[in-house]
């Protein structure tokens, strides 16, 4: 492993990072810096959050700086206010002891007249979110002609929040004669667009497997009937008293009951949505860098850009719609060679999911049991004991009290005074783990309860197999469903999106959990078999037939389709051949 000084970084930049604690390079630092200092080339790098990206790009960045230009050499772009405020804390850090480099946050949430008279003083390195960075623009404060290199930080993020049209927009303003430096922690198709778009033959610098998860992270998984999933997150919680961690939901709505309910029931929690104000979010991101809240109920959108370390869990109380952003959220804990567990609280009709989730993270999930009442007891009691043995005891001061202690306590035994002191902790969890039910859902693959399941599910997929189109369109088969995330609006998106300079009129829809149908006028079909040619929908390849030449349903045939989200049809959308898992 090579230190910091063979990588090339001067002594100014050197004396910064040692005092930050930084030993020796993290893997994305040792394969980045290096290109970037000796010449100028185009990377992507493809790692997870918390893997020492910042110091990856910023460090060669602040080093290449001409402090006597005081005009935009650098531009980093980022998603969200949060991140832009954290990049530019590290920059500055980092850049401690090289006098002369100014560096400045462009966000939204702030005063932009303050941020346009920091621009025209001079600054060379600017951090900023794509929209507050467009109306910069457009004002005629913000000036890229200088620009030397542009970093897209969390490109993955930016696409997933609807920024490409401010990327497009804001990279048109920068000369040609750029680097381009790409990171991301999953490389969607658009990411792979964009690089072909603005890079010159970069260099990719992949830390793990593509759109894998964390090593350093344990994926288990709860499986319980609907209505207990609050109160398998409680004993979750419960049974792990060091808990530090982040709840995701899927609505602000839900997150918000969430975190009531947790605040109610005596956890120390709160809620991080969209509905907050600034000032509420920031009150909130505040008391969690500084653990006086343990667990944070949020949705996606609001944890972006939320980056805290030493995070022991990580709960999906609500599936993701993406498996990619599965990925983001496990990637929050397990940081720095620490160990992290990414958990999902599941219920039965999810099954698919998860395994679709396994196999596009390249990971098996743990299948465990929800805790009983006694295990929850006996871990509280175990770690209060833990915590008495460890704890510092200033004996000038307390022997001070202690003779009173003593006559109050002297007609108790010792085995007593243990048992009334430990009862003063276990005693609510007792009582409330007294007759506590199991929660765990007692169906396992392949029971009766899910054949039952399956052949109603196949009656559904019949009626909608058997029905005929309506006069003048051609009734088509997909290889998508609800368990990829496919909804109307989606698949009509998907089909104007493949198929260039045609609106295709889309009649009767049957959206079904793992293929669906859909109606065009017949006119319109051929186009929809040749747009949708080697075209992917979040990873899967696309497959579409004409319903009609299919003889019959078959559910022992048919339902194939669920078994693998990978399938995919040949040119003439006949014969059904299985893509190699990679």
């Amino acid at each position: 492993m090579k230190t910091f000084e063979e990588l090339g970084i001067s002594k100014d930049i050197l004396k910064a990072i040692n005092e930050m604690g930084f030993e020796n390079p993290m893997p994305v630092q040792e394969e980045v810096i290096p290109h970037l200092l000796e010449k100028d080339t185009d990377i992507i790098a493809l790692a997870q959050t918390g893997t020492g990206k910042t110091a990856a790009y910023g460090l060669p960045i602040i080093q290449q700086t001409d402090v006597a230009n005081n005009h935009i050499q650098s531009l980093i772009l980022c998603p969200t206010r949060e991140l832009c405020l954290q990049i530019t804390d590290d920059l500055r850090e980092y850049s401690k002891y090289c006098p002369g480099i100014k560096i400045l946050p462009v966000y939204g949430g702030s005063s932009i007249d303050v941020q346009i008279s920091a621009l025209k003083k001079g600054v060379q390195i600017v951090v900023a979110t794509p929209g507050r960075l467009i109306d910069m623009i457009k004002r005629k404060a913000a000036k890229l002609n200088n620009v030397q290199k542009v970093v897209l930080d969390e490109a993955d993020e930016m696409l997933n929040m609807g920024f490409l049209e401010d990327i497009n927009e804001i990279l048109a303003e920068i000369p040609k004669e750029r680097n381009t430096l790409l990171f991301s922690a999953t490389m969607p198709d658009e990411i792979a667009k964009i690089s072909k778009k603005y890079m010159t033959n970069p260099i990719e610098v992949v830390i793990g497997r593509k759109n894998q998860g964390a090593e350093n992270v344990n994926h288990v998984c709860y499986t319980v009937h609907a209505k207990d999933k609050y109160l398998a997150l409680k004993r979750i919680a419960d049974s792990n008293p060091n808990i530090y961690g982040i709840i995701f939901c899927r609505t602000r709505r839900d997150t918000q009951e969430v975190a009531d309910k947790l605040m109610k029931d005596g956890y120390n929690a709160d809620a991080l949505h969209g509905d907050l104000s600034q000032a509420q979010r920031d009150s909130v991101m505040q008391k969690f860098r500084f653990q006086n809240i343990k667990l944070l109920v949020a949705t996606d959108v609001a944890a972006r850009g939320l980056d805290v370390d030493n995070l022991t869990h990580i709960i999906n109380y609500s599936l993701p719609d993406d498996y990619e952003v599965y990925t983001h959220r496990s990637g929050r804990t397990g940081r720095a060679g620490k160990k992290g567990t990414s958990i999902i609280i599941t219920n039965l009709k999810e099954n698919r999911i998860i395994q679709q989730i396994e196999h596009k993270i390249n990971k098996k999930f743990t299948h465990d049991k929800v805790p009983t009442g006694k295990e929850i007891c006996e871990k509280q009691l175990f770690c209060m004991i833990d915590k008495m043995e460890k704890v510092e005891v200033d004996h000038e001061e307390i022997n001070k009290f202690l003779p009173q202690i003593f006559r109050k306590l002297e007609w108790l035994d010792k085995e007593e005074i243990i048992t009334r002191f430990v009862s003063l902790e276990f005693n609510r969890f007792l009582e409330y783990y007294r007759n506590a039910k199991e929660l765990s859902a007692p169906e396992e693959r392949g029971s009766k309860n899910d054949n039952w399941r399956e052949r109603n599910e196949w009656k559904k997929d019949k009626k909608a197999f058997d029905h005929k189109p309506d006069s003048g369109y051609t009734r088509i088969f997909i290889n998508l469903g609800k368990a990829n995330g496919l909804t109307p609006g989606s698949l009509i998106e998907l089909l104007n999106k493949n198929i260039e300079g045609k609106r295709i009129p889309v009649g009767k829809i049957d959206l079904l959990n793992n293929f669906s149908f859909f109606e065009v006028e017949k006119d319109y079909a051929k186009h929809v078999f040749t747009g949708m040619k080697n075209s992917t929908f979040k990873g899967v390849p696309i497959g579409v037939e004409i319903a009609q030449e299919k003889k019959s349903f078959n559910p022992d045939r048919d339902s194939s389709f669920k078994k693998n989200k990978s399938e995919k049809w040949d040119g003439d959308f006949k014969k059904k051949k299985k893509k190699e898992r990679r």
